[in-house]
C-alpha cells in the first residue's frame, strides 16, 4: 500500500516514519523533547485483511482478536514499546479522564480492563505507554515539560462539546501540578471540516457550548443545504485549549485529514463505517 500524502494547508507539523514496512506519524513539536515518545499509527504494516487491512488496532470492529494483538506487537516493536507496557482507554464518547500508573500496564492489550467509560488518561510514570483509538475523531496529546507528565484524550464531537481537553488539563494540574501556560498540546490526525458534514442535531450543542464568535468559526453553513454544516473539530479544540489557559504558541494543529488520506489512514466517514482503527501513543521514556 503506497503512501500518497495529502496534507492540509498550513504548516507541516508531522513526520511520517517507516520501519520494516510499518508506517506511523509523529509530531515535530514532541519529537524535539528527548524524554517523550509520540506516535500515531497508520493502516500500513499489520496482519489484518479485508476492510481492516493492514494495521488495525481496534478491538470493537469485528476483526480477529489475535490479529489485533499481533498488530499491537508489530507497531510496538517499530516505535519501541512492548504490548505489556501499553494501557488503552475504554472510549464511549465521555469526557471522563483517569490517572494511570504501573498497575495499569498491559490493560486493554494483554489484560482485561477493570474500568470503562474513560476517554482520557494521564500519567507521570516512565515506560508506561498511553493509547487511545481513532478513525476520524480527534486525538489530543498533552505534555508537561516542567513536571514530566503526559496525557492523551479522545475528543469526538461529544467530547469536544463537553470539553475533555479542559478535564484532562484539570486532572494533570491536580495530579502533577501542571501549569497550562507551560504545557505543549498537539491535535492529532483527524477529519477536517470540509469532509465532516453534520446536521442541526450536532450543530446546536456547539452553539450552546461555544460563544457566538467561536461558533461562527467552528460551524460553516453548507451552501444549498439547509440545516447542514461543516464542523471544524480542530478549531473547536483550539478554543477549548485557549479557554483552558494553554498558550497559543504551544498549540500544534494537524496537517493530515483522515478522510482525505483513507488509502493509508482508517476513516469512518470515508469507508462508510467499514474500517479498522488507529491508535495514538504517548510515553515518557525510561531513563
Amino acid at each position: 500500500m503506497e503512501v500518497k500524502i495529502k496534507r492540509r494547508p498550513g504548516p507541516v507539523t508531522t513526520e511520517v516514519h517507516e520501519k520494516d514496512g510499518v508506517a506511523w506519524i509523529s509530531y515535530k513539536a514532541l519529537d524535539g523533547i528527548p524524554w517523550i515518545m509520540n506516535a500515531f499509527s497508520t493502516r500500513l504494516g499489520g496482519v489484518s485483511d479485508g476492510i481492516y487491512a493492514q494495521m488495525n488496532l481496534a478491538h470493537t470492529v469485528g476483526d480477529d482478536p489475535d490479529r489485533v494483538l499481533e498488530n499491537h506487537r508489530i507497531i510496538g516493536k517499530a516505535i519501541g514499546v512492548a504490548a505489556e507496557d501499553m494501557v488503552l482507554a475504554w472510549q464511549t464518547h465521555t469526557v471522563n479522564v483517569m490517572k494511570v500508573d504501573d498497575t495499569f500496564r498491559g490493560m486493554g492489550i494483554v489484560k482485561d480492563r477493570p474500568y470503562r467509560d474513560v476517554d482520557g488518561i494521564v500519567t507521570d510514570t516512565p515506560g508506561l505507554c498511553l493509547l487511545t483509538s481513532y478513525a476520524d475523531c480527534v486525538p489530543l496529546y498533552f505534555v508537561d515539560p516542567e513536571h514530566k507528565a503526559i496525557g492523551l484524550s479522545h475528543s469526538g464531537w461529544r467530547g469536544t462539546v463537553g470539553n475533555i481537553a479542559k478535564n484532562t488539563i484539570a486532572l494533570m494540574k491536580e495530579s502533577f501540578g501542571s501549569d497550562p501556560q507551560k504545557m505543549i498540546v498537539c491535535i492529532g490526525p483527524s477529519i477536517e471540516a470540509s469532509c465532516y458534514e453534520v446536521g442541526e442535531d450536532v450543530a446546536e450543542p456547539f452553539r450552546e457550548a461555544f460563544s457566538e464568535e467561536e461558533s461562527s468559526r467552528i460551524l460553516t453553513p453548507e451552501e444549498g443545504k439547509e440545516g447542514k454544516y461543516f464542523l471544524d473539530l480542530t478549531q473547536a479544540n483550539v478554543f477549548n485549549f485557549l479557554n483552558s489557559g494553554i498558550s497559543e504558541e504551544n498549540i500544534f494543529r494537524p496537517d493530515l485529514c483522515t478522510a482525505c488520506n483513507s488509502s493509508w489512514l482508517h476513516s469512518h466517514r470515508a469507508s462508510g463505517g467499514k474500517r479498522g482503527g488507529m491508535c495514538a501513543f504517548l510515553m515518557i521514556k525510561n531513563g
